[in-house]
C-alpha cells in the first residue's frame, strides 16, 4: 500500500484513473459477497488484464514486471507495519471501538491498558502481550461484535462483585420473617363490631 503525499494530484490523478478503469472494466454485471469475494474475483480479473496489449505503454504490463521490480529497492529487515492500531484503558464495558464498531474484550483486563491492531480481516486484542480479544473485522457500520466467552466472564465477575459488596456492607437478600396471622374475629371486636359474647351487631353470630 502506497500513501500519496499531500497536495500531490498527479499522484492521485494516476489513482482515480485506475479506479476509473476499475469501474469500467471490473465491476460492471458482477455481484459481491463481501470484500473477500471482491478480492477474489479482483485478483482472478487482474491475471487476465495485466496480460492484455496496453496502448499506452506499448506493451503488456506483465512485460514491465522484470524491469520494475529490478529498479526497487530491497525490503528493509523490519516489516512495515500496516493497518490500525491503538492503545486505549479498557472501559468498564468491556468494549473497543474501530470505525464505528465495537469489539469485546476479556473483562478480566478491564482498567489495563490493551493494544488494538485491526487490518483488512481481523481485529487483535492483547494486553502485556497476551492475547484477550480477537474477532474478525466487521465492515458494516455501528454494530456490536461479542465473544460468547467474554460475555460468561462478565456475568460471573459482576456475580462475585455483588456478592463481595453484599458481604462487606452487611446487605444482601433479606431473610424471610414470620409474621403472625390474627384471627378475623379479633379485628370485629377491636372496631366494636361484635358484643362480649360473641354477637355481632348486626345480631349473626360470629
Amino acid at each position: 500500500m502506497h500513501l500519496c503525499r499531500p497536495r500531490d494530484p498527479e499522484a492521485k490523478g494516476l489513482v482515480e484513473r485506475n479506479n476509473g478503469y476499475f469501474e469500467t472494466s471490473f465491476l460492471p454485471g458482477r455481484t459481491f459477497t463481501g470484500h473477500q469475494d471482491f478480492n477474489a474475483q479482483l485478483t482472478d480479473w487482474l491475471v487476465l488484464a495485466n496480460a492484455r496489449h496496453s496502448r499506452r505503454i506499448g506493451c503488456a504490463p506483465t512485460a514491465r514486471w522484470a524491469t520494475d521490480r529490478a529498479a526497487m529497492l530491497a525490503m528493509p529487515p523490519t516489516a512495515p507495519s500496516v493497518g490500525w492500531s491503538a492503545r486505549v484503558r479498557l472501559p468498564r464495558d468491556y468494549y473497543v471501538r474501530i470505525a464505528s464498531n465495537d469489539y469485546s474484550v476479556d473483562p478480566v483486563v478491564v482498567g489495563r491498558f490493551v493494544d488494538v491492531a485491526a487490518d483488512l480481516t481481523t481485529v487483535t486484542i492483547t494486553c502485556g502481550g497476551l492475547i484477550v480479544g480477537r474477532h474478525r473485522r466487521c465492515w458494516a457500520r455501528h454494530q456490536t461484535i461479542t465473544d460468547a466467552a467474554h460475555r460468561e466472564t462478565a456475568k460471573r465477575l459482576a456475580h462475585h462483585a455483588a456478592a463481595a459488596r453484599d458481604q462487606a456492607t452487611g446487605t444482601g437478600r433479606p431473610t424471610e420473617v414470620m409474621v403472625e396471622r390474627r384471627d378475623l374475629s379479633v379485628y370485629d371486636a377491636t372496631f366494636g363490631l361484635t358484643s362480649p359474647t360473641g354477637t355481632r351487631a348486626d345480631g349473626e353470630v360470629a
